[in-house]
Order: C-alpha cells, then sequence, then structure tokens
C-alpha cells in the first residue's frame, strides 16, 4: 500500500492534532497483562507427606570453637564448686596387670600417665589451664599425659622445629591429653582408691617445681619422673604461679613464698586424710623455699606430723647455704629422719642466682659443699650435659637410678654403692661417673 502524503503544517495548528493521536493512542493500547501467578502443586497423597522445606543456613562463625572450649573450660573450672551430687564420679580406678604400673596405660600408638595435681595458681579461661597468676584457693586435679614409645629416659620429648614440627603429636611428644577437676575431698577420695588399688605399694610422691615452670611443663615433668622410675605408688604434683618465664624471676621469688601457707595445709591434708602409709617428698630449685619453709611451719604447728614423710629430697635447692644450715636444715632433721640433697659445682642457674643474690646457693658445690647432721648430701656433678646443668635430678640416668633406689628400695647412700667422702667434721658421698 503506498504511504499516504501529508503535508507540513505549522507549529501552532500542529499540536491539537499530536495530543488529540496520543489520546487516541491510549485509548486504543490493549491493557497491560501481569502472569498469573503459578498453580499450586497437586495435594500429596497421604502415604507421602511433604518433606519440609529446607532451612535458610547460618552464617559460619569462626571464633565459634574458641568460644565453646573457653566456655567448656569456665565449666570444668567451676566444676570443683559444685555439688558432688551434679556431675557422675569418675570411675574407681583398676587393678593394674600383675608386673605393670598401676600409673601407666600403653596401647598402639603412645602411653599415658596419669597424675594427681593440687595448686594456687589461677585458671586462666582464655586458654583452658593454669597460668602464673595468684588463685583464690587450692584446687585439685588429675592430669593425664602421653609419653611416645620412643621415649628415651630424662627427656621430655617437645616438637622441635629442625625436625619440622609445629605442633604437638602424641606419638611424638609428650603432651597434656585431659585434665579432670576434682574438690579437696575428691582428691583426697581418688588418692585413696588409688593405693588401696596398687595394695601393697602404699606410698606417694608429692613433687614442687622450680622457677620458670608453667603447669603443663609441671605436669609433663612429673609424668617423666613417674615414667622413668618406674614407680607404682602416687605421683603427685603441686604447682605454685611460677611465670615460666627466664624473665620472671622477681616475680617467683615474690610468688613462691606467698604459696608457703598454701604448701603446708595441702600436705597437712595429704598427711592426715589421703590413706598413703609413706609419703616421699621432693622439690627442686627454688621450690625447696616453698617446701622447706612448709614443712618448718608445719612441724612447729603440727607436732604430732613430726615422723610422718618418709624422706624429703632436695634437689639443686636454690636458697642462701648459710641460711639453709643455721635456720633450715636443723628444723628439717628434727621432722624428718630421711634427708637428702642433691648438689653439683657446674650448676649455671645456681651460679647465676648467686650472682643476684651475693652468697652461694645450698644446692651448689663449687665453693664449698653443704654438708650438716642428719642429711645425706649427694655430689652429682658433671652428670648433666645441658646447657645449664640444673635438672640433672630428672634427666642425667645415674641420678635418676639413685633416686629410685631412695624411693623403691629404702636404701640410705651406703648402700647404695656411692664414693663417700670427708667434708670438714662430716662427710658427702658422690655418684659414680661424677667429676672428682
Amino acid at each position: 500500500m503506498p504511504i499516504p502524503q501529508h503535508r507540513v503544517m505549522p507549529f501552532q495548528s500542529l499540536w491539537p492534532a499530536v495530543v488529540a493521536g496520543l489520546l487516541v493512542a491510549c485509548s486504543t493500547r490493549p491493557p497491560v497483562v501481569h502472569p498469573a501467578p503459578p498453580p499450586p502443586p497437586p495435594a500429596p497423597e497421604a502415604s507421602a507427606p511433604p518433606a519440609p522445606a529446607p532451612s535458610p543456613r547460618p552464617p559460619i562463625n569462626l571464633d565459634a570453637p574458641r568460644e565453646r572450649d573457653a566456655h567448656r573450660m569456665e565449666e570444668r573450672a567451676d566444676l570443683p564448686r559444685r555439688e558432688a551430687s551434679t556431675r557422675p564420679p569418675l570411675p574407681p580406678p583398676r587393678p593394674a596387670p600383675v608386673g605393670a604400673n598401676p600409673n601407666v596405660e600403653r596401647d598402639q600408638a603412645y602411653a599415658r600417665v596419669s597424675v594427681m595435681f593440687g595448686t594456687d595458681r589461677k585458671l586462666d579461661p582464655r586458654t583452658g589451664t593454669f597460668g602464673g597468676g595468684r588463685g583464690e584457693r587450692i584446687a585439685y586435679g588429675e592430669v593425664t599425659v602421653s609419653v611416645p614409645h620412643g621415649h628415651k629416659t630424662g627427656e621430655i620429648e617437645a616438637p622441635s622445629i629442625w625436625r619440622l614440627e609445629f605442633r604437638e603429636d602424641p606419638r611424638k611428644h609428650m603432651t597434656i591429653l585431659d585434665w579432670t577437676p576434682h574438690t579437696r575431698m575428691g582428691f583426697l577420695n581418688r588418692v585413696k582408691a588409688k593405693v588401696q588399688a596398687q595394695g601393697s605399694s602404699g606410698s606417694s610422691f608429692v613433687f614442687v617445681h622450680g622457677y620458670n615452670v608453667s603447669f603443663n611443663d609441671a605436669a609433663r615433668r612429673t609424668a617423666q619422673i613417674t615414667y622413668d622410675l618406674d614407680y607404682r605408688g602416687v605421683p603427685v604434683f603441686y604447682s605454685w604461679p611460677s611465670q615460666g618465664t627466664l624473665q620472671g624471676y622477681t616475680t617467683d621469688e615474690n610468688n613462691v613464698q606467698w604459696s608457703e601457707a598454701n604448701l603446708k595445709r595441702f600436705l597437712m591434708d595429704f598427711a592426715q586424710k589421703s590413706g598413703v602409709k609413706d609419703i616421699y617428698l621432693i622439690a627442686h630449685s627454688m621450690g625447696n623455699r616453698a617446701l622447706t619453709g612448709a614443712l618448718r611451719q608445719l612441724f612447729t604447728e603440727q607436732p604430732k606430723l613430726k615422723g610422718r614423710f618418709k624422706e624429703i629430697i632436695l634437689t639443686a635447692p636454690d636458697i642462701d647455704a648459710e641460711i639453709f644450715k643455721r635456720d633450715i636444715a636443723p628444723a628439717l632433721a628434727a621432722g624428718c629422719k630421711r634427708i637428702t640433697l642433691y648438689a653439683s659445682d657446674g650448676d649455671n642457674a645456681l651460679l647465676a642466682s648467686k650472682k643476684v643474690h651475693g652468697y652461694p646457693r645450698a644446692g651448689d658445690t663449687a665453693e664449698g659443699i653443704v654438708v650438716v647432721p642428719g642429711i645425706e648430701t649427694i655430689d652429682a656433678s658433671g652428670l648433666d650435659t645441658s646447657f645449664l646443668e640444673h635438672s640433672y635430678f630428672a634427666t642425667a640416668p645415674p641420678v635418676i637410678s639413685d633416686i629410685r633406689r631412695v624411693l623403691q628400695d629404702g636404701l640410705r647412700a651406703a648402700r647404695r654403692g656411692l664414693e663417700q667422702h670427708v667434708a670438714g667434721a662430716g662427710s658427702y658421698w658422690k655418684l659414680k661417673g661424677a667429676k672428682p
């Protein structure tokens, strides 16, 4: 069809026609048709109920595991303060197979060593363990530590960056596997149950650690001693609030003195209510200050407890030698008939302590060995090959073997094959292999 030709009209006469055209177009434009909603799905059969619509996935909270763990540890820390009926009791200790160590449970991957503890440290809910702060009360519990099957006597296996190990593996390292809190009486009853399950053993040692030791370090050391000594009694450690750092020496000195009263109460309870027949007390380094101070108070306030402890073992004591001979040794000898002191002339930690305090320490023989009545002094010089030569009581196999004969065989120095030496009006003993 040919397109009709329109003549051009002036604007003034054109605009009425444009408006009229728009009106006609609007009036003739088809209405907008909106799409009808989809028909509803057919009703399901009675035998197949409809599946619920999936709920929207909640957003991922990356902090949730950390917050959950912190909450769990806060609950765990609060357990001793709850009523005993609100939590199930631990199962009684199982009698160990004949010839087996009841403190060590072995499986295909690694061994598990169980040790008891008391501490006056403050629990840190962020890490779930006890830190370097002072607690409001003594806390009690039980720790399980792994010992790898390739363990070497005297070592605490730990990750090494030289072996490209960046995290703990219980198959290779001594790690804290778990810990269970106890009330005060729950702790004492647990020790009593362990003693009864172990039969004729009837013994326990209480270990007090030294300076620059964290709670976890103390637990690992106690487990290592238990494992290496093949100790069949009940292993216990008391952990005072050491900072666990080299620069924390001054704070540790204050805290170890602060802990004396708490340790005294702990030992009094343990002596009177644990049911243990033979109690051995072991202290290392600065921990000797807490132990000797607590015992001096205890023997003065509770004379009936004199003779209650089977043996006191003081290793590398960081105590002024003159004060030890004049004030401490006589008080200890009056309350316990069997006391052993291990000392060395190459203990660099005690040499540093001497520089700080200005006077020799009781565990340092460089300027003369401490010899006092009622105490058997053992010279362990040269047996520790580490840099500090300070932890030989737990790292040097000859010293470990000697302590084993003290704890398990009850032998005095004269019957342990040691060399006797004269010093002044008294004598001391030297381990075989020690420096002359």
